[in-house]
């Protein structure tokens, strides 16, 4: 063999490089996609000025002053005040921290439960997976707002207004989709080839569905989690509407502009800035989230 034969055969053998992993791959496609970038930085923008620009200015919501009641947008205050001289850009940046903490958490208490149930649901079928499915189904034919407002009335009157039971309430209903999503991967999944290398190799059942099946749906996860805190925030804002939500949220803060909206007399800016907020906040977690879908699907790489 020539010299140059060895050498070509010597770099047909060379490894792929680690650019060209799955998840780099998809980075780059994510890249690409113009609408998914400038959703993740509008997110960033909201969530940096929602949580460092208080802290720096030292910002109050709850500080009052009679004096400068409704008063539009200006220098001394940014966004202008309300109906008790507070401060308007304090009110709904702390606003913003209730509503995406509310929000990721929710979310989070969600894939997790579901993750976790469809999982051990798909894995093991048969009436294991029968029984786990009509459990789902009894709480998906129960009408989903009014098993959230159920749950939330459950808690004392003093409590509704903390962000805990909108938490749960949200968290313990998300998850019943996810839960289904994750099942129907699984089910795919349990018989492929490694996963049956790796039972004959004598692995356990936890070690097999937590080290070969789950992160072989992660994918399905990130983009399902990421969809799911704009719905998640929706609802915390139909809960304000009917007084069962935060006492400081983007929705807590437009129902309150909704009701001072008039033919006579409008004080725009109480509506416009927590709703401009909020419809930015959702659009752009569902074109990062649309982004991500495209991204991460294997039929879109080529």
């Amino acid at each position: 063999m020539s010299t140059a034969a060895a050498k070509g055969a010597a770099r047909a053998v060379v490894p792929a490089p680690v650019g060209s992993s799955v998840g780099k791959a998809a980075w780059r496609r994510l890249k690409k996609n113009r609408l998914a970038m400038l959703g993740a930085v509008v997110l960033v923008v909201i969530s940096l000025a929602c949580f460092i620009v208080p802290l720096l200015l030292g910002l109050d919501p709850a500080s009052t002053n009679p004096a400068e009641r409704h008063l539009p947008p200006s220098g001394s205050h940014w966004l202008g005040t309300d109906a008790l001289g507070r401060d308007y850009a304090a009110r709904v940046l702390i606003g913003g921290q209730t509503s995406l903490l509310v929000g990721l958490s929710a979310t989070l208490a969600s894939v997790l439960v579901g993750v976790m149930f469809g999982a051990i649901s798909g894995y093991f079928g048969g009436r294991t997976d029968e029984v786990m499915m009509r459990f789902v189904d009894f709480f998906y034919g129960i009408p989903y707002m009014f098993l959230v407002i159920l749950i939330m009335l459950m808690f004392s009157e003093t409590a509704r207004g903390d962000p805990l039971p909108v938490f749960l309430a949200l968290g313990l209903v998300q998850w019943l989709t996810m839960a289904r999503v994750i099942r129907g991967q699984v089910l795919a999944l349990r018989r492929r080839e490694f996963v049956l290398a790796a039972q004959v190799l004598g692995a356990s059942h936890l070690r097999i569905v937590v080290r070969h099946i789950l992160p072989n749906v992660l994918g399905v996860v990130l983009v399902y989690a990421t969809l799911t805190v704009p719905t998640v925030i929706i609802l915390e804002s139909f809960l304000s509407f009917l007084g069962l939500g935060v006492k400081l949220s983007w929705g807590q803060l437009v129902a309150e502009g909704v009701g001072v909206v008039n033919p006579i007399e409008s004080y725009w800016w109480l509506l416009f800035w927590p709703s401009a907020l909020l419809a930015l906040t959702l659009f752009s977690l569902n074109f990062l989230g649309d982004g991500l879908r495209d991204a991460l699907d294997p039929k879109t790489r080529h």
